[in-house]
């Protein structure tokens, strides 16, 4: 969140950060609580045995602890977890192309209870909430271009890959969760591992990411302290979050850093042209109003299109109206 202060200074990107950690716990919530019904239903199947709170402490602590050994750690063990994960993932689509024929999705029709802008704003605001996390980690990059190459193929091909893997593992098995149905083909052993391991190899960066959010507001906290204070909360949190308000939690993520991003985009591709000098970041002025009122701008938008404009997509209007605004404020200004 450091590098939002060229657009919006240093107290800007207090408010963001502070926006950031909220959303990031949740996220951490959401994420061990997942993880802990999953494996419960695993559990259950195949051995008959259930205890969600031991699913919640087990994935919890572990992306506490995976996330607390730090960068130089991560690289070799995320080698080893990424790789296995995809061989088991391949797997899984392998399974899924068997048992799903071709001539079924071709008949399939859709009963419309979900519209499709809906569906898209959705979607836009998991990808959304991690654009906050990106640096935290491509900051560690030897290069520009495989920073740039790293998140290409590591978020966006493999979270579209994700995607597709879940809605087809969903019609397979006539499921929402998929989970069960994975456990009644005879593949409980993999849907274990692919649940437990992602989990704890994503939730790791809401955790890490909630602690360099921290930082930015509070720089001489140790990072090892936050993260360990946020893992901890985040378990916490998991034990009595509102996971079926899932849906009102990833609006609340569009609404704040969809129109938050319009504004950065919009500063460092348009405004100052890729031309931005990291050091002066230090010594950024300690607000933009400008920033601050294109981004209330953006987030009114996505409202308005949101609870009065249910037929169209908020996530467009509300990147671009930010971004635009905040341009046209800039020049006004200048004038």
């Amino acid at each position: 969140m450091f590098s939002i202060r060229a657009a919006f200074g240093r107290i800007g990107s207090f408010v963001a950060s502070f926006f950031n950690i909220i959303q990031l716990l949740g996220w951490t919530a959401i994420m061990v609580i997942i993880c802990a019904r999953a494996m419960d239903v695993i559990s259950i199947k195949m051995f008959g045995y259930n205890n969600r709170f031991l699913w919640i402490l087990i994935a919890g602590l572990g992306s506490t602890v995976w996330a607390m050994v730090g960068h130089r750690w991560w690289k070799w063990i995320q080698r080893i977890a990424v790789v296995a994960l995809a061989a088991l993932c391949v797997v899984m689509t392998y399974v899924v192309m068997v048992n799903l024929p071709l001539s079924f999705l071709k008949n399939m029709v859709a009963d419309g209870s979900l519209p499709w802008a809906t569906g898209f704003d959705i979607v836009i605001a998991m990808p959304i909430s991690w654009l906050p996390l990106v640096a935290d980690y491509s900051r560690f990059a030897k290069s520009t271009k495989s920073a740039y190459r790293g998140t290409w193929w590591g978020y966006f091909l493999v979270s579209s890959w994700m995607f597709l893997l879940g809605f087809f593992l969903s019609l397979a098995t006539g499921q929402s969760d998929p989970i069960p149905g994975m456990v009644a083909m005879g593949f409980g052993v993999i849907a274990f591992m692919v649940v437990l391991f992602s989990t704890i190899t994503t939730t790791f960066l809401d955790i890490y990411s909630t602690a360099v959010s921290f930082m930015n507001i509070k720089p001489r906290v140790k990072e090892k302290v936050a993260t360990f204070i946020f893992g901890i909360s985040g378990t916490g949190l998991a034990l009595f979050f509102p996971v079926d308000r899932y849906e009102s939690f990833l609006y609340f993520i569009g609404s704040i850093f969809i129109p938050l991003f319009g504004v950065v985009l919009f500063d460092y591709f348009v405004y100052r042209k890729r031309n931005v000098d990291v050091n002066q970041l230090l010594h950024q002025k300690e607000y933009d109003l400008l920033a601050w009122l294109a981004w209330a701008g953006g987030f009114v938008i996505y409202r308005l299109f949101l609870n009065y404009l249910p037929v169209f997509s908020a996530s467009l209007p509300s990147l671009f109206s930010s971004g635009t605004l905040y341009l046209v404020l800039k020049k006004w200004i200048k004038k």
